[in-house]
Formats: structure tokens, sequence, C-alpha cells
């Protein structure tokens, strides 16, 4: 007895011992690094704006692995996954010492392995850290086992199971696994479909879906239901479904026969998200603005032109639509194939810059309103005209003289509006345009002339499509977005006066670019639009809104081909006709009441300008209240002319004459040059008397 220490020493060392022993597994626990496959990103995952999954891209691993929640998995999966494959896993430490037990009088029992202990944790440092099958690698395994669980907590380790699951070849995790073997995500399964994905990790290999073999996986299967019944855990039984009940519906249930390929839907949109700065980080999980029924009615519209366009010619479409509200994207279509072999088939064409053709020429005419330079009635010059080397025409090259500005944009005229471009400044127009999100401006300085308004100038349909929705919105521009972060605040860009009267005369259908088969059918009055097309026919567009969206719609070829087909009101417009009348179908109703803003006022029924005591005629009209017309019409004279003869005669020489008052019209000068250059002289008033000496300078 003299060399025993006491009992009292002795239990003090060997809690010593063990607490050197805990505190050397702490430290390597913490020093050892740990399985790097842990920390590999999962796939990138789309969303539409209702969460469910648009488009999924490969990990970075070449896997297909979504990111997984245990909150976003049916917890009836979760609570068999448990039940069936380590049912102490939120007792045990990542070892389960009556597992291991339990197994070791089995296979000694059985004179063979025929249980393996092993703990979920355990499985999952199998899963991302494999060796071969022996004791050496069970033990490697037990100790990584511990590490995790004093790493992580066991939601952690659940979740990171739920991730790596084998599904067969690069499948992986049951959120992936249940897109490519049911079609949809696993946040609500059946208990058929329960028992199935808890079948195939047990031997991927044999279990994953195929169609020369599919009793395999059927057997799996129902074994797997009778085991989770046995445990008390089988999904879907209660008072009023036994388990009987429940595994015979499981039975019945057919099995899939092959993998379905995971959603991948809008490409082009999802390639050209992905792309964006700040670049999408890998793993993440991205909820988007657009919206799964809006994207097929857009796509649907652009396969609904492909046969023609191919016909013509013409290989690559865009489509944008947007909530004119927002400016956050519906739809996105970038190309009629993205998986053609085609050249340029990938290029996501809805941001590329191109021409717009005539599509600008309603934000200059709702900014000379706002400028005070413009009414719609107001009568504006379409005559030859000349800036520099520059001459701009009409597109059927034919001019008329004098036009109204309603009429010149309804017509879509050229000429009218490089001279109001003319008088607006070109500076100026540019400043609006960045004002209303366009970032494909060329900041050279005098790189753009005149012919911008005309389609001497680039913009993406994105871009395009967010100028609309600024006049939609009465002038108030908002960011076109495809995620609520990041976006900017709205601003006021136009008056609601000025985007109002635009839209009105974007709304009248006696129009050339008015499709010609839509003069039957019911066109909602709310729907207004322009068409443009580009120089050389190699863009055709058109671009308006509904009540609630507004879209654009591009045709071309990206190597910039030219084709006949090209117009816009041909080849664009129809197709905006029919994406929004099945977007916007029951919404068609009056046109909404002008804004406070407007007032009424009289102006001269000929110039459109303020009338003066010579105007035989008036008409009300709708101006600015703030910026209201100023100047007075010019076109109309009273003059005094002999009764008897004829001729005018002024105050000087009308002694022993009758005289009368008549009204005479005065046109421009350039109005009068140009129709005497086309033998089309106007009515022009009265000679001067020949006893009626002209006037001198100064008189």
């Amino acid at each position: 007895m003299g060399g025993r220490l006491p009992l009292g020493r002795r239990l003090g060392g060997a809690l010593a011992g063990l607490v050197l022993v805990a505190g050397l597994a702490l430290g390597l626990a913490w020093t050892v690094p740990l399985p790097a496959r842990l920390s590999v990103p999962d796939a990138t995952v789309l969303t539409w704006r209702d969460g469910e999954v648009a488009h999924v891209f490969l990990a970075p691993d070449d896997r297909w692995r979504l990111p997984t929640r245990t909150g976003h998995v049916d917890p009836d999966y979760v609570a068999a996954l448990v039940a069936l494959e380590d049912a102490r896993f939120w007792q045990h430490p990542g070892v389960d010492p009556l597992a291991v037990a339990r197994a070791a009088v089995q296979n000694l029992a059985a004179g063979r392995v025929v249980s393996g202990a092993s703990t979920l944790t355990m499985q999952l440092v199998r899963l991302v850290e494999p060796r071969p099958r022996t004791l050496r690698s069970k033990a490697v395994e037990a100790l990584r086992a511990l590490q995790l669980e004093l790493r992580f907590s066991k939601r952690e380790l659940l979740e990171a199971y739920l991730r790596f699951a084998p599904y067969g070849r690069n499948l992986e995790g049951v959120e992936a696994a249940a897109w490519a073997c049911l079609g949809h995500g696993a946040e609500a399964l059946s208990p058929a479909e329960v028992a199935l994905l808890l079948a195939i990790p047990q031997d991927p290999g044999r279990r994953s879906p195929a169609a020369r073999d599919p009793e395999t996986l059927r057997a799996a299967r129902d074994k797997v239901a009778g085991l989770l019944a046995a445990a008390g855990a089988l999904p879907g039984t209660g008072p009023a479904h036994s388990a009987e009940a429940v595994l015979a519906e499981i039975a019945a249930a057919p099995v899939p026969t092959r993998l379905a390929p995971l959603p991948r839907e809008a490409p082009h949109a999802a390639m050209w998200m992905r792309a964006q700065k700040p670049a999408l980080a890998p793993g993440s999980r991205v909820r988007t603005t657009l919206d799964r029924g809006v994207q097929r009615q857009a796509e649907r519209a652009a396969a609904g032109v492909r046969e023609a366009a191919r016909r013509a010619g013409v290989a690559h479409t865009a489509i944008v639509v947007a909530d004119r509200e927002t400016g956050a994207l519906r739809a996105l279509v970038g190309g009629f194939d993205f998986w053609s072999d085609r050249p340029g088939s990938q290029i996501p064409a809805f941001a590329v810059p191109r021409s717009p053709g005539s599509t600008l020429k309603p934000l200059l005419y709702a900014r000379a309103i706002d400028d005070g330079l413009l009414l719609p009635e107001r009568l504006v010059e379409d005559v030859p005209v000349r800036f520099g080397s520059y001459a701009p025409r009409n597109y059927d090259s034919q001019h008329d003289g004098m036009v109204t500005a309603e009429g010149a944009l309804s017509r879509s005229l050229n000429i009218p509006f490089v001279n109001l471009l003319h008088e607006v400044g070109v500076p100026a127009f540019l400043a609006d345009l960045q004002a209303m999100g366009v970032r494909s401006l060329d900041p050279r300085p005098g790189h753009y002339g005149l012919s911008l308004v005309a389609g001497g100038i680039e913009l993406s349909p994105l871009e395009l499509t967010g100028l609309y929705v600024a006049l939609a919105e009465d002038g108030v521009a908002h960011s076109i977005h495809w995620r609520e972060a990041g976006r900017l605040p709205p601003r006021r860009v136009r008056s609601a006066g000025a985007a109002w009267l635009t839209r009105r005369a974007l709304r009248l259908r006696d129009r050339p670019d008015f499709p010609a088969r839509r003069e039957l059918s019911a066109v909602p009055r709310d729907l207004h639009w322009k068409t443009g097309t580009s120089f050389g026919n190699r863009d055709a567009w058109s671009v308006g809104s509904g009540r609630t969206l507004t879209a654009a719609v591009w045709l071309g070829n990206l190597d910039n081909r030219a084709s006949p087909w090209l117009v816009g009101a041909q080849a664009a417009g129809p197709v905006l006709f029919d994406l929004l009348e099945g977007l916007e179908e029951g919404l068609a109703g009056r046109l909404p009441p002008p804004p406070a803003e407007l007032k009424e006022v009289s102006l001269c029924a000929l110039s459109g300008r303020l009338p003066t005591e010579a105007c035989p005629l008036r008409r009300p009209a709708l101006a600015l209240a703030h910026k209201g017309p100023t100047d007075r019409c010019a076109m109309h004279a009273v003059i005094e002319v002999d009764e008897e003869t004829g001729e005018q005669r002024r105050p000087g020489c009308r002694e022993g004459h009758p005289v009368v008052s008549r009204t005479v019209v005065r046109w421009p000068t350039a109005v009068q040059r140009w129709l005497a250059a086309a033998w089309r002289p106007l009515a022009t008033a009265p000679p001067l008397a020949a006893d009626c000496a002209p006037l001198v300078a100064g008189e």
C-alpha cells in the first residue's frame, strides 16, 4: 500500500488527464484544416419574382448542387432522413457509441460486416473527403466527425449533408435531386417522393433514375418506405391514414425513368445577369424581378415572328418588358434560340446598342412642349432644309410644306424633328437621355449631330424601354432593374402635361405605322406606341406601353446585314401589339384625363399659335399652365382692298376709293420658295394698286 496514491489524488490525476486530452482534442479541432470541399460554393441560382427557380448554373466544381437550407426542405424528409440514417443524430457528438456497440455485435454474429454504425456526420465526412473503405479510414472519419461537431452546429451539419448527398453522376444534394428526379424543389414532397430521395443516395450508381432498370429504384424506394413505417417515421400517416394505406399509395406511385435537366430558363437574361457588376457570387440565390408568365409570353411572341424573319434573312431579336410603374423588368428575350449554333445566338441582344430609328422623336416632342417651343396644334415646316453638309430627308422623300406638330410625330416625319432638335440643341437633348438612364452614349464632344433624332445614335432595347417608361409614367423616370437591391430612386425628367400630350399623339391609330391587321381588332385605347426603322433597313423597332407594362421589340442582324423586311411598322409593330394585347387582356379602358397642369387655351385654327384679331377661326387646345404659348400668329394679316378692282390699298392711297377688309394668309418664306420650285404656287395677297407708292425703309 505504501506505493499507492490516495484515491482523491488518483481521481484528480485522471481528471487532469481527461482535461489535457480534451484540450488537445479541442486544439486539434480548431487547428487541423477542415475538409476543403466543405467550402466549395454551390451553384448560382436565379429565381423568378415569386421565388421559384428560373435558372441554375453549374457549381464551380462542375456539380449540380443547389444552395440548401433546412427551412426550405420538407420537414417530413428531414425527419425521415434522421430516423432512417441516424436516429440519435441530435444527441451524439459525431460518433454514436450505442450504434458502434450494436454494429460490433451484429458483425460478430454474422461473421461479416453487416452494419457500419456511421452517423450522418461521418457520412458527411465521407462525402467531402472520400477514402478507401478500411478500418483506418473509419477511424479517421470518426475523428473528423468529432472535429465537425465541435466546429459546427447540428443544423449546419445537417444542411451540409443535404447539400452533398450523392444522387449519381454530378448531381448532389436533395434540392438538385428533387428538380432532376421530380421536376420541382424539395420544399414540398409526397411520401413516395420522400422515400425515393432517401433511397437513391444509399446506392446512387445503381439507383439513379434510368429507363433501363426502373424496378431496381422502385424496390429500393418501397424498402425504404417499409423501414420508415417500422420506425414510426413514415410521412403521411396519422388518424386518417394508416401506415398500410400510405405504403400502398407509395407502391402504386411511378418512379422517374430519367433525370430531367435542371431549370435553365431565360438563358440570355441569366447569362447577362451573371456578368453584371458586381458579378453574382458563386453559390448565391438571387431573386430577380422577371415574371415567369410574362417571360413565356414574350418568348412566344418572338417565336411567332421567327419564321418570317428567317425568310427575310433576319437572325436576331430582342424583347424587353418592364413594369411601367417601377421600372422592374418582367421579361428579357435576347434572341430566337440561345442554344442555336448560329453566330451571335448567345449574345443578349437586349443589351446591344443599335440605331433606334425614329423612336426618340416623342422624347424630343415632350421636351419642346416643356420648353414652350411647341404645342401639338402648331404648324411646323416640312420643306427641304440643309444644315451644313447634312440635308435630312423624310422616310418617303416627300414633303408637306406645313404640318401640325402632332401630325409630324404621328407620321414620323424627319425634317420637322431635325428642325426642332436644332432649336432645342443637341447637348440639351443628350442630357435628357442621360437623365432618363441612357448610359451607352459616346462621350466625345461633338460626336452626335442633328441626325440623332432620326436614328444617328445607338441605344440598347433596355435603354429605350427606360425612356418609354418615363413617358408612360407622366415624366417620372425609373431605373430599369432586374433585382430590387441598389435600385435608384425615381426622378422627374418631364412634366406630366408634356408626357400626356405626347402619349395622346402616340395613341392615334390613323398612322402609317398602325399594323394593318389590327384595324378590325379591339386594340386597348390605353396602348400608345412608336415604331422605328434605322437607315438602310438594318433595325426594326416598336416600343410602347399599355396600362401596366412597357415593352420594346427589336429585330435585325447583329452583324448589321440589312433586309427590306426590316421596317418597324411591318416587322416589329405586330409583335408589340400581339405581346401587349396578350399581357394586358381585359385592361382596355378610356383615355385617362389630362393632368391638372394642362389648361385650355384658344389658338389660331390654322397656325396653332395665339390668335390675333386677323385670325378668322380659333380652336381650343391644352397647354401647360406654367409654360403656355407666348408667340402670336404671324400667318394671318388684315389688308384693305379696292372694292371695285380688288387691288390692295394702303392708308395713304385710299381717298376716293371704296375699300373693304380682307384676311389673307402669309406663308413662311421657305414654304413659299419650296412651293414655287415645285410649281405649286399658293394664293397670294392681291397686288398693290398702281397709284399706291411702295413702302420705303423706315416708313
